[in-house]
């Protein structure tokens, strides 16, 4: 399908790339612009694409002395709000979309979650336009020692999990925020710093093993929600409405 909207992609990290998004966004008629500010370009004052993606990186969402492009970052997604423009935040962007709107995030909070995760929607998800009709525990790749500790008032609370909480909620009628991480694929945990990942308790090769088990019905379940946001861009954001169906 080709584009017919674009989104706006912060990435704030070197190997916190898009992933499997790009693809399925592109499948969903939604292209990505991405800006690599983590490597120093720059991003624009004014959002100006139908849709905002913020990545993960290993940053607190206000951290502005180690990464001093949060703060535009943050403009950003405010302006996004304010518009009703369709907003989804992952792991590091998802903890800036509660910063942002009044939430509170803490810096390493409660255990820390590495690899393929079990997660629990919450009733809440039965009627939200992304998340309605999933597996009740889906499993989803998780790599954080913050969290959000408090949510916005008024935000959706969609799903949770045993060490984290706040794993998905949504802000308003088209701003989503989520923990874990949707868009990797069990094979980014290859990468990851195995002295970090000891220093936690945790094996890379296991974690490998485990989220190469899950990945099939994983990635089914995330492809879903991307297409349900990409249909939500397309259809205008808060106005429109997302195809529940594909």
């Amino acid at each position: 399908m080709a584009a017919e909207a674009t989104a706006l992609v912060v990435q704030n990290s070197p190997h916190g790339g898009p992933g499997r998004w790009s693809g399925w966004l592109a499948e969903g008629g939604v292209g990505m612009e991405v800006v690599r500010a983590d490597a120093g370009e720059a991003l624009p004052e004014r959002l100006e694409c139908e849709a905002l993606v913020v990545l993960g990186g290993g940053y607190l969402p206000d951290d502005d002395r180690r990464a001093p492009w949060l703060a535009g970052t943050r403009s950003l997604v405010a302006q996004a709000l304010e518009r009703e423009v369709p907003v989804f935040g992952i792991c590091l962007g998802g903890q800036m979309l509660a910063h942002v709107a009044g939430g509170a995030v803490r810096g390493e909070h409660g255990e820390p979650e590495f690899g393929s995760t079990v997660l629990t929607l919450r009733q809440e998800a039965a009627d939200d336009p992304l998340f309605h009709g999933l597996p009740q525990r889906p499993t989803a790749v998780e790599n954080h020692v913050d969290a959000i500790v408090r949510l916005p008032r008024g935000a959706r609370w969609l799903a949770g999990s045993e060490r984290c909480a706040y794993q998905a909620f949504r802000v308003g009628e088209a701003a989503w925020g989520v923990q874990f991480h949707p868009e990797a694929a069990a094979g980014n945990i290859a990468r990851w710093s195995t002295a970090r990942l000891e220093r936690h308790g945790f094996d890379r090769e296991e974690l490998c093993r485990a989220a190469l088990r899950d990945e099939r019905e994983s990635a089914a379940v995330w492809r879903q929600v991307a297409l349900r946001f990409a249909a939500r861009v397309r259809n205008g954001g808060a106005r429109g409405s997302a195809d529940g169906n594909r």
